[in-house]
């Protein structure tokens, strides 16, 4: 690896964490400057005004919040994300390990699918311009783009769940047949809006490195279509395709909140929903956090790899 690249490698670096300070600072003061505080919600609507006191010196809420802000830093750089205020007053570390698994296996899935068929059909979009296969394709990616997941969510649970009864509604402690049958549904609507995006971006990238003379040169010496198609065409054209794989995976990691609601899956997202409405702040801070460093890293991957793919963007960053 030259100095260059380790030079702008580190510079990326340092303008995730630099995003991610960014983010506790405003999640941190948001909930400072949000009405009530967390001794008022715990201490119930009948408690005392002394009551309220004698709870919020306890929680350590009486400080500056400056000082706490520091401390939490401080906490966060040993991997201490404080307890839960409700329940036993669990780690919330625990908390993530237990919920964060699931949030991950979905979106993973939901990428997968999403790119896989996307780049598929964007291709096949691409190579049949204008006729009756990408005329289809484009309708069926437009009502991707603009159906949303809280309407898709109920439409198929009314289809698959309670008409045909093929798949299970929503997951349950005690799975009554194998665990992918629960998570299809989930992955499934989750990867349609990305799937839409994709597909409509790669037909769009895919024409316009059709028109290019390097294909029509390579197509005169009589290349196979398959092979100018997949080995000259779409390995030109996938570039920006990537970098909208990445990006939509890390809105699916914070977009998949909704349908662990819905599907009632014990993902991280759930769990946030669930500390909203309970006000439980450290977990509320640790899922803001976690969601922005995970969207971090993923943009980070991709341009990591962007170079990989395109000389081009190598060159330039030597």
């Amino acid at each position: 690896m030259s100095s260059s690249i380790a030079k702008n490698l580190g510079l990326r670096l340092l303008y995730a964490l630099l995003s991610l300070l960014f983010i506790s600072f405003i999640t941190f003061v948001a909930d400072e400057i949000s009405p009530g505080d967390q001794a008022t919600i715990l201490a119930g609507e009948k408690a005392t005004p002394e009551a309220v006191i004698r709870l919020r010196e306890q929680l350590g809420l009486n400080r500056p919040w400056g000082v706490r802000y520091v401390e939490y830093l401080g906490g966060l750089s040993r991997g201490n994300l404080g307890n839960s205020f409700h329940g036993t007053r669990e780690p919330v570390v625990d908390i993530v390990k237990r919920t964060l698994p699931m949030t991950i296996t979905v979106a993973t899935c939901a990428i997968l699918l999403a790119a896989i068929v996307g780049i598929l059909l964007g291709t096949i979009a691409a190579v049949s311009q204008n006729r009756l296969g990408d005329r289809t394709i484009l309708i069926v990616s437009t009502l991707g783009v603009t159906i949303p997941n809280f309407v898709l969510a109920p439409v198929f649970v009314k289809i698959f769940a309670v008409n045909m009864d093929i798949l299970p509604s929503g997951w349950s402690n005690q799975l009554a047949g194998p665990v992918w049958m629960y998570l299809l549904m989930p992955v499934v609507i989750l990867a349609a809006r990305p799937m839409a995006q994709i597909t409509r971006l790669c037909r769009a990238s895919m024409i316009e490195t059709l028109q290019q003379e390097f294909i029509k040169l390579a197509r005169a010496k009589g290349v196979p279509p398959i092979r100018l198609t997949l080995r000259h065409a779409l390995r030109n054209a996938i570039l920006p395709v990537v970098t909208a794989i990445g990006t939509n995976f890390g809105f699916l990691l914070t977009g998949s909140f909704i349908i662990e609601t819905a599907f009632r899956l014990p993902g991280i997202g759930a769990t946030a929903i669930e500390a909203i409405k309970k006000g439980d702040t450290p977990v509320i801070q640790a899922t803001v956090l976690i969601a922005g460093t995970l969207f971090v890293l993923i943009n980070l991957l991709v341009d990591l790899i962007q170079p990989t793919l395109d000389p081009r963007i190598r060159e330039a960053q030597v």
